[in-house]
């Protein structure tokens, strides 16, 4: 089935004209079509488009002017501005918003012939772990479809577990790619701060945000993190020589490689059997020649907390833009300040409220040394930390999330619970690293990940590791049967 190829192997067939794109964007709309109602990974689709995005690929791959991917479908998260597609954010507040112009990331698809499926599900404007915060619909993980997927990015990730989608494209703040590819069995990249474009994603922590892929192999993306990737003039914070070469991505080795492992990532807090999966790739991935080394991060234990200070205080100042006059529905009140009050208070979600006004409490005056200056102070340590260990380290090895897939709602009454399980995570975000989740094997019939970090602009190096490490494990591959 088409639907069940990696998007590399996908790429080969188009290009020697065994598949048309035209074909292959059908048999994903059919597989959308078939399992979307029950996954609820998708937001908007348009059939229409995605048909004649096919047939413009098409002609590129005919006159040999395509790029590497050409012709290959992803599916991308709502946060990602789609000229003439809506981008909603999963909100109430952005309900019908059509953006007059493409993100970077969704020209640079375009011009090398992608073919954009649609826009995915996601916890609302990216604030939250478990897509249970969106506005329009709710997502289920294809393992098993009681459970939540993970988030923010949840809709990315059950589009690429469930085959509706070869490719996806999430954003990750605290954790929000690596985290529901880890529950969801699929491999989750977030690239280096800077080195993918952020123009044109809807800024929730901007410190902080960062796009990257979703693919069922690191082969997979490396390739599409060649394409997105690169400097761009539009982003203040978009590193020069930030363009991505994985041409080197087959040509690694794991003998004599050190992975450092924190022990505070090890922790009373990780599900025993995530720590079972984990430390039985440990015996594994020794074997292969990998030197394992416990160290220890003490800043880690405050990772969480500086996270919900920095990121709600960045988010109450990019979120105030929402106010029912530039974008989105507008709910009359008294006056403008009425308006916009009653157009917040009714259309933005309760977590996004929450968020807004801590963020904007540990932003008053008063408060803003203790908290968020406090907290960016933390931050500093906690990446000079993880540069000591990159010093001397290959990677630092973890897991990717505390706990496997839990059953929806099941954390409704323990938010913090919830904001516990980007423990593993937030540490890459703090420092503006790169790190990856790859599908380590099953605990209880659900998929466990293990996390692979490395330096700021380590990211080649870091997808050679992870897909030697990949080609180690034999439950890498295994995908949920739908």
């Amino acid at each position: 089935m088409l639907t069940e190829l990696s998007a590399v192997e996908l790429a080969a067939k188009l290009r020697s004209r065994e598949v048309s794109a035209t074909e292959v964007a059908q048999a994903q709309l059919n597989r959308i079509a078939e399992l979307d109602a029950n996954l609820g990974a998708f937001l908007h689709v348009s059939p229409e488009n995605v048909l004649e995005e096919a047939a413009n690929a098409q002609k590129l791959l005919d006159s040999g002017e395509g790029g590497a991917l050409t012709g290959v479908p992803i599916a991308l998260k709502d946060n990602m501005c789609t000229l003439g597609l809506p981008t909603t954010c999963a909100s109430k507040i952005l309900e019908n918003y059509i953006p007059p112009y493409d993100a970077t990331v969704v020209g640079r698809l375009r011009e090398q012939g992608l073919v954009l499926l649609g826009k995915t599900n996601m916890d609302e404007f990216a604030m939250g772990g478990s897509t249970e915060k969106s506005a329009y619909r709710s997502c289920h993980n294809p393992w098993d479809l009681t459970c939540a997927p993970g988030g923010s990015s949840g809709g990315s990730a059950v589009a690429v577990a469930g085959s509706l989608a070869p490719l996806s494209l999430g954003s990750d703040t605290g954790g929000s790619i690596r985290q529901p590819a880890s529950l969801c069995g699929i491999v989750g990249f977030k690239p280096t701060y800077g080195r993918v474009s952020r123009y044109g994603l809807v800024a929730f922590s901007s410190s902080l945000d960062q796009i990257g892929p979703f693919g069922r192999s690191v082969e997979d993306v490396a390739a599409i993190s060649d394409v997105i990737s690169g400097y761009d003039h539009h982003d203040s914070t978009s590193l020069p020589n930030a363009g991505m070469d994985n041409s080197g991505l087959k040509d690694g080795t794991l003998k004599g490689k050190r992975f450092a492992l924190p022990k505070e990532l090890f922790g009373s807090g990780i599900e025993p059997g995530v720590l079972s999966v984990i430390h039985e790739t440990i015996d594994l991935l020794k074997k292969e020649g990998v030197e394992f080394t416990e160290v220890s991060v003490p800043s880690i234990a405050q990772a969480v907390t500086i996270y919900y200070i920095i990121a709600p205080a960045e988010a109450s100042s990019n979120l105030a833009r929402f106010d029912g006059v530039r974008y989105g529905p507008r709910i009359e009140g008294d006056g403008h300040i009425g308006s916009a009050a009653k157009t917040r208070g009714e259309l933005f979600g309760h977590e996004v409220k929450a968020r807004i006004m801590i963020g904007t409490y540990a932003l008053s005056a008063g408060y803003f040394d203790a908290y968020y200056l406090r907290a960016q102070q933390v931050r500093a340590v906690m990446a000079q930390d993880f540069e000591k260990i990159f010093a001397e380290f290959d990677a630092v090895f973890s897991p990717t999330s505390p706990a496997v897939a839990f059953k929806l709602g099941a954390l409704d009454s323990d938010p913090m619970a919830l904001k516990m399980l980007d423990l593993c995570t937030i540490p890459a975000n703090m420092g503006g690293f790169p790190a990856i989740s790859l599908n380590a094997g099953l605990s209880g019939g659900l998929p466990v990940g293990l996390q692979l970090m490395g330096p700021v602009m380590g990211d080649e190096n870091l997808l050679q590791l992870a897909y030697s490490v990949e080609r180690a494990m034999p439950a890498a591959t295994v995908r949920p049967r739908l």
